[in-house]
């Protein structure tokens, strides 16, 4: 006779509709601009934990260094929206059964290589968002809320150059 798994399995639950999400998505931003006067991001965030780590040295730095004019850099709605962001996208992967820790195309490339790749990814991208005011949540959805024109170019830019490294890095077909 068989015995049971002690283990608990979760049956992995389908993704949401991308209609029902984008619809929630607009929703969470709508409420977002209501409540707090400001649209959704997340760079605002790296950019106060960088002058949080940076101490003594980031506070005499022109750019970080009006961040403490408040007190605590991290004391900012921006803090608890990544926190919140975080917290409930583990939390619903966990639910759905989806939660794993992987890295992706190690396989394929080797991992070394693929970390430092995607090191030198999110560098880049940081940077970006940074030099543009703006990362994809804020000035993507939350600029394009709003009608701003430079979010519309951004996103433009944003998918026309994501296309093309992937034809790049895939190889063109």
């Amino acid at each position: 006779m068989p015995v049971p798994s002690a283990s608990v399995h979760h049956a992995i639950k389908p993704f949401w509709s991308p209609w029902i999400a984008g619809v929630l998505l607009g929703l969470v931003l709508l409420l977002t601009f209501l409540l707090t006067g400001h649209g959704l991001g997340a760079t605002g965030f790296t950019t106060r934990l960088t002058a949080v780590l940076g101490g003594g040295a980031a506070r005499s730095n022109a750019y970080l260094g009006p961040l403490f004019e408040d007190g605590s850099p991290l004391a900012s709605w921006i803090t608890w929206q990544v926190i919140g962001v975080a917290a409930g996208g583990l939390f619903a992967a966990w639910r759905a059964g989806r939660f794993r820790v992987q890295l992706d195309g190690a396989r394929s490339v080797g991992t070394t290589k693929r970390l430092m790749w995607a090191l030198v990814g999110g560098a880049a991208s940081g940077f970006g968002a940074r030099v543009s005011a703006g990362c994809t949540s804020g000035l993507g959805l939350s600029g394009a809320a709003t009608l701003g024109l430079a979010a519309f170019v951004f996103l433009g830019a944003f998918f026309a150059v994501g296309l093309l490294t992937s034809r790049i890095v895939k190889g063109v077909q």
